[in-house]
């Protein structure tokens, strides 16, 4: 579901990134909907490299490494 949002700038930098978008083949509104796409996953993986490092500080696998086979073995 989409919704419409209302941000304000300056006039003059909204022309200049319409035109930019035009140069590109595109819209200003699908410039900002990839750029607001793009923001929201990079804090989702910020938080998930967050979890990753509490992780580590916790979890450890002992410097074990093991061979394609030993993991697969079935005991």
């Amino acid at each position: 579901m989409a919704r419409n949002i209302t941000f304000t700038a300056d006039e003059a930098l909204i022309e200049a990134a319409r035109e930019a978008a035009r140069a590109d083949n595109t819209t200003l509104n699908e410039q900002f909907r990839l750029w607001l796409e793009s923001y929201a996953r990079k804090r989702q993986a910020d938080r998930a490299m967050e979890t990753l490092a509490r992780i580590r500080s916790y979890a450890s696998s002992g410097g074990l490494k093991m061979t394609r086979e030993e993991m697969n073995e079935r005991r």
